[in-house]
């Protein structure tokens, strides 16, 4: 792959991960799967009146899934569900469709913009949103 995308912030962040203690009493813990490629995440939530208070994930991913967990992980709490579906949606549309990178605390996703031309990647890049997006899916769906 190029070394753009796999430069020495990315593979930093793949190695020195935090938030990787599970929650003991998680609202919600769900995991998402690339189908590409393999890469696995676990992601347990606990909100309080709509804000997230407590993240915690348990990545089994390539360079590229862990550090996007990573990110993810030092930025989640504090964030509300409307924040992180827009992170999300602003994070799909900047690796498929070349659009910017994610605004305010999620800008830091922009060290991605490497992957646009590798849509392999996307699917590992994606999965902490796609564990957080199907999180607030199940919240949503137990009310």
């Amino acid at each position: 792959m190029t070394p753009e995308l796999y430069n020495k912030e990315i593979l930093g962040l793949a190695a020195n991960m935090t938030h990787t203690e599970r929650l003991p009493d998680p609202d919600v813990t769900v995991t998402k799967t690339s189908r590409i490629c393999g890469s696995k995440v676990t992601v347990d939530l606990k909100l309080e009146d709509g804000v997230v208070v407590a993240y915690a994930h348990a990545p089994k991913a390539c360079a590229l899934g862990q550090a996007s967990c990573a990110l993810a992980a030092d930025i989640m709490e504090g964030q509300t569900e409307e924040s992180c579906l827009k992170a999300a949606e602003q994070m799909a549309a900047m690796l498929k469709e070349n659009g910017p990178p994610p605004e305010g605390a999620w800008e830091v996703f922009k060290i991605f913009e490497p992957a646009r031309d590798i849509s392999s990647r996307h699917a590992s890049i994606m999965l902490p949103f796609d564990a957080v997006k199907e999180a607030f899916r199940q919240l949503s769906a137990d009310k």
